[in-house]
């Protein structure tokens, strides 16, 4: 079974193949040519993987999944939310997405929060989700140099490291995007 992933993060795709083995081949965008910039204009986390999902199956015919991923921070009602990525600007700077979260939370106690990632998969036109949470809380300061995005600055329930400062093995065990990765795979496995 061929698949392909709505990404460019090649990182991701090895990922993916190595969860997968051998028989189901996963293909990036760049393998299929396409270089759309695929929409994301939707509220939801769960909209906007299906949109781009939908995107690739429909002008390609190929059945694929994309994810989208949101951290969510109960005291700013669920922010970033389905805007993380461009919390503070639509260059996308994960520093300054940090520095604006921390901004906001000075001064608040309640600093739980939880990361989302949302898994859209078309197979011959159907739809299925797969989601994955990871609940903790928004530290102070950051802290780790590894990861990326918000993961200096967030700290999974049940551990005292940031997610910048696991190692990566360990992270992919317990992260949003793993468990919702597994289920996919879980999923993909049974097809074959």
């Amino acid at each position: 079974m061929k698949l392909v992933f709505a990404t460019n993060n090649l990182n991701k795709l090895k990922e993916l193949q190595n969860l997968l083995g051998e028989e189901i081949e996963l293909l990036s965008l760049a393998d299929i040519h396409c270089q759309d910039e695929i929409p994301e204009d939707h509220e939801t986390l769960e909209e906007n993987a299906r949109q781009k999902a939908k995107y690739i199956f429909d002008k390609y015919k190929l059945n694929c999944f994309a994810d989208d991923t949101g951290l969510e921070i109960e005291a700013l009602n669920n922010e970033p939310g389905v805007y993380s990525a461009r919390y503070a600007g639509e260059d996308k700077d994960s520093k300054a997405n940090m520095k604006k979260v921390l901004l906001k939370l000075k001064g608040c106690e309640n600093r739980k929060s939880r990361f989302r990632t949302v898994i859209s998969l078309f197979i011959d036109g159907k739809e299925n989700q797969f989601e994955g949470i990871v609940k903790g809380n928004i530290l102070e300061k950051e802290r780790g140099i590894d990861g990326f995005g918000y993961d200096p600055i967030f700290e999974p329930d049940g551990y005292e490291l940031s997610f910048a400062e696991m190692d990566m093995k360990e992270k992919n065990k317990i992260s949003h995007r793993g468990l919702a990765v597994q289920k996919l795979v879980d999923y993909l496995l049974q097809l074959k």
